[in-house]
């Protein structure tokens, strides 16, 4: 099949005014202008006019566990609005407490549909019940899955990174293996040290939310705030309370050795110039989630910090407790409004694709129009003319088509 449109924007190279896609048993064969790639050889073509076909989104941050959050909170009678992180915090611990299974297994179902619908073809997902890794097998869309391991009492991290390592064994090749240290302040040096060594026997990579909430810069430099206040307590971690560390939790990580080239960095709102300068040393790049931080009110990342340093730059839509949609087309249109002078369109189109599968290691398939990847294609009806597609995109483009691996996915 060939899918001919008025733009084909590749990514990894420009723009293609009347392009075209050739697609061969789920992998792409060719992409250049219409003449040129029905030259490859006689196949039929769909005709596309007026629209605009990218690669699939990458979505670098996920909790699909947690798609039915918005529900859970008023069926289990925790409907209400925290005041503050650490008050969110409790009231996702509290519901993910109260789940059943057939839940959990029917909230993941529900958010790899949305993230197809809205032209999600791969993701890094934070797997919390590692029994849920089937779901994600028997899904049309890449899955990145990264194993959370949290926690302070040595005997607990000793078994969990067991565990760890003998899920990460059974996986088969129909997914793909991460791990997460949640945060700096939720996950002992010990266990930091041993997921460094199990990333890096593996070869593959770790996620970590890292300097989300400004109470997380308090406690890291004096071991005080509300985490020490109420999180250690409330988590039974009194006694693994730290003495005043005065640092930031970019440098605590990089002192412990497990920032480097396999490192996601999630979020990155309270990060300083020089920790911005450790995470562009170290080859770290940094996943930003507009729309969570400003739901939780936690600030915003210094998105010209980040970019002028070089950093490779993703994004993620993080979960359904802290947004109100899993598009990375919503996601994208608001870093723009929030950030108007900051990336042109073809950057944002940037993060959303190839950023993200260089992030999930997966570029090899996904990201981009090129020969040999996945056929994972989006279709856009432009609704205007312009000079730029990437900025007619933003502005006014209407998700038409999600082809996944050269099949069309059913949309509403």
């Amino acid at each position: 099949m060939i899918y001919a449109a008025s733009y084909v924007l590749p990514i990894s190279s420009p723009p293609i005014p009347g392009g075209a896609v050739a697609v061969d048993n789920g992998v792409i064969t060719a992409v250049g202008p219409l003449k040129e790639v029905l030259d490859v050889g006689q196949r039929p073509v769909v005709e596309l006019p007026g629209s605009t076909i990218i690669p699939g989104f990458v979505n670098a941050h996920t909790h699909l566990e947690l798609t039915h959050f918005p529900a859970w909170k008023v069926h289990k009678e925790l409907d209400y609005l925290p005041k503050t992180y650490v008050e969110w915090i409790q009231q996702v611990v509290k519901i993910r407490r109260s789940l059943r299974p057939e839940e959990l297994e029917l909230s993941v179902r529900e958010g790899l549909r949305l993230c197809l619908e809205s032209g999600t073809t791969a993701v890094g997902e934070i797997l919390t019940d590692f029994s849920l890794a089937p779901l994600y097998r028997s899904a049309p869309l890449a899955a990145r899955l990264f194993l959370e391991a949290i926690g302070h009492d040595p005997l607990h991290c000793d078994s969990l990174l067991e565990k760890i390592e003998q899920m990460l064994s059974t996986m088969d090749d129909g997914l793909l293996r991460g791990i997460s240290p949640h945060t700096p302040y939720t996950v002992s040096a010990r266990l930091f040290k041993g997921v460094q060594d199990l990333t890096g026997r593996l070869d593959i990579p770790k996620a970590v939310h890292l300097s989300e909430p400004a109470e997380e810069a308090t406690f890291m430099h004096d071991s005080s705030g509300p985490f020490a206040k109420v999180l250690f307590p409330t988590a039974r971690w009194e006694e693994y309370l730290p003495h005043p560390m005065r640092t930031t939790s970019t440098r605590y990580l990089d002192d412990l050795g497990v920032l480097d080239q396999s490192t996601l960095a999630i979020h990155a709102v309270h990060v300083t110039p020089d920790d911005v300068a450790v995470l562009k040393k170290r080859g770290v790049t940094v996943v930003l989630c507009p729309r969570s931080n400003d739901r939780l009110f936690v600030g915003c990342a210094p998105h010209h910090l980040l970019k002028k340093s070089g950093i490779p730059l993703a994004i993620g839509t993080d979960s359904l407790a802290s947004n109100d949609s899993l598009s990375v087309l919503d996601e994208i249109r608001f870093l723009r409004q929030l950030a108007p002078d900051e990336f042109s369109a073809e950057e944002l189109l940037a993060m959303a694709t190839l950023g993200g599968a260089k992030a999930l290691q997966i570029d090899k398939f996904a990201g981009s129009l090129e020969k040999g990847k996945r056929a994972d294609l989006l279709v856009f009806s432009s609704g205007a003319a312009g000079e730029d597609p990437g900025t007619v995109l933003l502005e006014h483009g209407k998700l038409e088509q999600v082809i996944v691996a050269g099949e069309r996915y059913p949309r509403p």
